[in-house]
């Protein structure tokens, strides 16, 4: 009516201030993605930096003076290559150990229909839920009693199998999406279920398989606790409490050789994966392995 103001929005201007393609929001949402990659990349930045300063500090600044003194020192068999060597023989131990008894177990939880089988994942799920510090008493009593402390072989199978539960529900979850009608055709020709879980399924399910044995791996190699506790010989810990030693005491920190030695241990996971993605590839490759 004429006079009367318009007090309320049209639809149309409300539709273009929800519109994912309206300028208002992608200018904030572009604001918040790039304030979340200042707060990534300011840590790593403050690495590298610090790495080639002589005079680092806690705070991050460009080095007056560039030099390779903090990798120089720290370059020896004691402080960055044994503890670099045991974490590759805990962490590549843990997640092959991981992998295998998590396919074997997967394997009848994806392809055969049990009573039990949906209780039998949630306590799986529930296990993963359980705090390593509360399980560590009873595991510290119980290694003294098998005398399997300061024992990389005992800190690997421990480790494996608290890693087991999160991996057993993964692989499941990876191997429900391989065709079973493959197996059946295997079983027709005469084959058993290994031999159709290892010629065929497996190697279906090799991207899946590259996931849980990253996630296991990364998981191992920045496991502090469990090696601190179980492990007590220098020359079995491993490069995630060797990292403890470059933080003195009363305060003092060597903040130069824990940056560089910081970049030492982040490659090899970093080549790891990047080796992993390449060869295994990024997904399932079933394209006419079924004929229908």
């Amino acid at each position: 009516m004429p006079g009367r103001p318009d007090t309320q929005q049209s639809p149309i201007a409300s539709l273009r201030l929800s519109s994912p393609r309206g300028r208002g929001l992608r200018i904030i949402a572009s604001a918040i993605m790039g304030l979340i990659g200042i707060c990534f990349l300011i840590p790593l930045a403050w690495i590298v930096l610090s790495a080639f300063d002589p005079a680092a500090t806690v705070s991050i600044s460009i080095p007056v003076t560039w030099t390779l003194a903090n990798f120089t020192e720290i370059a020896n068999v004691d402080e960055t290559l044994r503890p670099l060597w045991n974490s590759l023989l805990i962490s590549f131990g843990t997640a092959a150990i991981t992998v295998v008894v998590a396919t074997l177990a997967a394997y009848p939880l994806s392809r055969f229909q049990m009573r039990f089988n949906k209780g039998f994942m949630y306590t799986i799920l529930f296990g993963t839920c359980l705090p390593i510090t509360a399980m560590m008493v009873p595991v510290y009593a119980l290694f003294i009693s098998f005398q399997l402390l300061d024992s990389v072989i005992g800190t690997i199978l421990f480790m494996a199998a608290t890693s087991l539960p999160m991996a057993i529900w993964m692989m499941k979850n990876f191997m429900d999406s391989v065709p079973i009608s493959l197996e059946e055709a295997s079983w027709v020709d005469g084959a058993s279920a290994m031999t159709a879980l290892w010629r065929i399924v497996v190697p279906l399910m090799k991207p899946g398989i590259a996931v849980v044995f990253i996630f296991v791996f990364t998981g191992a190699w920045g496991n502090f606790f469990v090696p601190f506790v179980l492990l007590f010989s220098p020359e079995h810990q491993p490069a995630a409490v060797a990292i403890y030693n470059f933080f003195g005491t009363h305060g003092s920190i060597a903040y130069g050789k824990l940056a560089a030695f910081s970049i030492f241990y982040s490659t090899p996971v970093l080549l790891l994966y990047l080796i992993v993605q390449r060869r295994v590839g990024g997904g399932f490759a079933m394209a006419g392995a079924v004929k229908g």
